[in-house]
């Protein structure tokens, strides 16, 4: 129960912090009028000169002006660049009451980032404290939490390097199928973050589900840590394996940006299953001992989630001589 609860509230956060991420400001207004300088009821002037509208005004409500670049490299930011901020200031910007929007897709590209990292701040406080709440009641351990926000990190971290190395410096076009841009689409990483975030709290939670309740009925930091990782890692890789194949499709599709979202999941999912929760989480709980259950006394309020303990000890484990208390069955006090 208390496993089921904590994957139900990490999912809720994820969807919560994707919907977070993906709701930006309205972006800036297009210009208006469907052609050069063809808004509602104009009429072409003499050539060479700007349509005008039917009060005799001209109609600079559209003005197409392109310049070098993929919409979203280096001469593209810089052109845009200097066009807000040097030409638009010296011409249009100095006539009194003129407002002047710019569109495309440097624009849009630029912006959409600027906004992005307005709010990376607020996702990264909202997913990270949240997370850490949850498993801190859910756990009775500071320790535990820290640990996990950080192995999640290191696994997502992880993905973000294969995908600059395989999209952005573009090893392997020819094995995938496709041309480098010279980077990643911008949407992908915090969308990456997000979901891999909740993915890998799902894997952590169910692993230390095991060995806390194996830790609870009596056995040791080390008999428990080594007996909950080898019974659940069955369930761990099929699910990975599952999880692995299904975003391996999106690889084999023509768009970039759906090619690079399947791949960066499986990879991610890869490393996480294997190297992360396989090898790093049992390895750093070995070394911590009963510092994973650490929680400090000015703690000792927080209230215990999930079904009561079972105090029933493994097989061919022998029973505490100790009655149960609050803290577990027989067990050294964690250190202070």
């Amino acid at each position: 129960m208390r496993k089921n609860l904590t994957i139900f509230v990490l999912t809720a956060v994820t969807v919560a912090s994707l919907t977070l991420a993906v709701a930006q400001n309205p972006a800036a207004p297009p210009a208006q009028g469907k052609g050069r300088g063809g808004g509602r009821g104009a009429k072409k002037g003499p050539a060479g000169l700007l349509p005008r509208l039917s009060d005799g005004k001209p109609d600079l409500t559209g003005v197409w002006n392109g310049f070098g670049g993929s919409g979203n490299d280096a001469p593209s930011t810089h052109a845009l660049s200097v066009l807000r901020d040097d030409i638009i200031p010296a011409t249009v910007g100095r006539v009194d009451g003129a407002s002047v929007n710019v569109s495309g897709d440097a624009a849009s590209s630029e912006d959409f980032a600027s906004q992005l990292k307005s709010r990376l701040p607020l996702i990264f406080v909202f997913v990270f404290g949240l997370a850490f709440l949850l498993m801190l009641v859910t756990f009775r351990s500071i320790v535990i939490p820290i640990k996990a926000i950080l192995l999640n990190l290191l696994s997502i971290g992880a993905a973000y390097g294969v995908l600059v190395l395989v999209f952005q410096q573009g090893h392997g076009e020819s094995l995938l199928g496709f041309t480098s841009i010279g980077g990643v689409t911008n949407w992908l990483p915090l969308f990456l973050f997000v979901v891999l975030f909740g993915l890998s709290m799902d894997y952590h939670v169910f692993i230390l589900s095991r060995v806390r309740e194996l830790y609870d009925r009596g056995m040791s930091t080390d008999e428990a840590i080594k007996q909950g990782i080898s019974t659940t890692a069955g369930t761990v890789t099929s699910a990975a394996a599952v999880m692995i194949g299904v975003f391996a499709v999106f690889v084999t599709l023509t768009f970039l940006d759906f090619k690079e979202m399947g791949f960066g999941l499986a990879v991610a999912v890869l490393i996480d299953a294997t190297i992360i929760r396989g090898v790093l989480l049992p390895a750093s709980m070995k070394l911590l001992g009963d510092w994973n259950w650490y929680l400090p006394r000015w703690l000792e309020w927080l209230p215990r989630v999930g079904a009561e303990r079972d105090a029933t000890p493994p097989s061919g484990f022998p029973a505490p001589d100790e009655p149960e208390t609050a803290d577990g069955p027989g067990h050294a006090p964690a250190p202070a």
